[in-house]
C-alpha cells in the first residue's frame, strides 16, 4: 500500500492506494490527526504535497522503509512539462495534470481545477503538460467585489440563479455565477476548437456547482490530484 498526502492550505487529504486502485481516502484538520493516522499505519512507499506545512516534517511521521518523496517541481514526472518557468509552477497543478495521463493516456486532456481558483491544465495526446489559464474562483470574485467596493456586501453563492437579478445580491448573484459558468464553457470551446476529440476532466472543491452547468461532455473526478500524486510516487518506485 501507497500513501500520498496532499496538503493544503485548510486541510490534509490522504490517498492509500493498492497499486493505482484508490481504496482509503482521508481528511485531516490539524497536523496531529494526520500524525496520528501515519504512525499508527504502515506503508510501502510514501509522498507529500504541501503548500503550507514543512513536507520532511510529514514524511518522518511515516515509518516506511521505502522511498518518501516531497512533491517538487524539480521533480521528474511521466509526462514531460513544456513550462516557460518550471520553478514557479504549483505542483496541485502538476499533480492534476499526471493524474488526467493516468485516466486518459494518449488523449488531449483539458483539466478544470474549480477551487480557490479555476485552474485549466492542458496534456497532450504525445504525454506533454503545456501550461493552461489560471483565473479567480467563485469565492474569490465574491470577496473581491466586498473588498474593492464600499457598499457591496459579502454574499455567498446560491444554487438556484436568475439571469435578471432585482436586488443588490441577486445581480451579484447573477453577475459572478452566470459569468464563471460562461467562462469555462467559453474556454472549453476555444480548446474543443484546437482539439476536436478533446477530454474534459473536472475536478476541486466547487466541481459540483459546475457539473450540471457546463454544455460540454465532461470526465468528473473529485480524487484526481490524489490519483495523480500516486502516478508520480509509482513513476519513482517503479524506475
Amino acid at each position: 500500500m501507497n500513501l500520498v498526502v496532499d496538503s493544503g492550505n485548510t486541510r490534509f487529504k490522504v490517498g492509500v492506494f493498492d497499486g493505482s486502485a484508490l481504496v482509503l481516502k482521508e481528511y485531516f484538520v490539524v497536523p496531529e490527526e494526520l500524525k496520528e493516522f501515519m504512525t499508527k499505519n504502515s506503508f510501502d512507499h510514501v509522498l507529500v504535497s504541501s503548500v503550507n506545512h514543512d513536507p520532511q516534517e510529514i514524511l518522518t511521521w511515516s515509518s516506511s522503509k521505502g522511498k518518501k518523496i516531497v512533491l517538487t517541481s524539480s521533480l521528474t514526472f511521466p509526462i514531460s512539462v513544456s513550462y516557460a518557468t518550471p520553478d514557479t509552477l504549483g505542483v496541485d497543478r502538476i499533480a492534476a495534470a499526471c493524474g488526467a495521463f493516468e485516466l486518459f493516456p494518449e488523449q488531449d486532456c483539458l483539466v478544470i481545477d474549480a477551487g480557490t481558483c479555476i485552474n485549466y491544465e492542458f496534456i497532450s495526446r504525445n504525454k506533454i503538460y503545456q501550461g493552461g489559464g489560471i483565473s479567480p474562483g467563485i469565492a474569490m470574485r465574491f470577496e473581491a467585489m466586498h473588498t474593492f467596493t464600499s457598499r457591496l456586501p459579502l454574499i455567498k453563492p446560491i444554487n438556484e440563479i436568475r439571469l435578471i437579478g432585482d436586488s443588490t445580491e441577486s445581480c451579484m448573484q447573477s453577475g459572478v455565477l452566470n459569468g464563471v459558468v460562461a467562462e469555462v464553457n467559453g474556454i472549453i470551446g476555444e480548446y474543443k476548437s484546437l482539439f476536436t476529440e478533446l477530454r474534459i476532466i473536472l475536478c476541486g472543491g466547487d466541481y459540483s456547482f459546475f457539473e450540471n452547468r457546463l454544455k460540454h461532455p465532461i470526465f468528473v473526478t473529485p480524487d484526481l490530484v490524489l490519483i495523480g500524486l500516486n502516478r508520480i510516487l509509482r513513476y519513482h518506485v517503479e524506475f
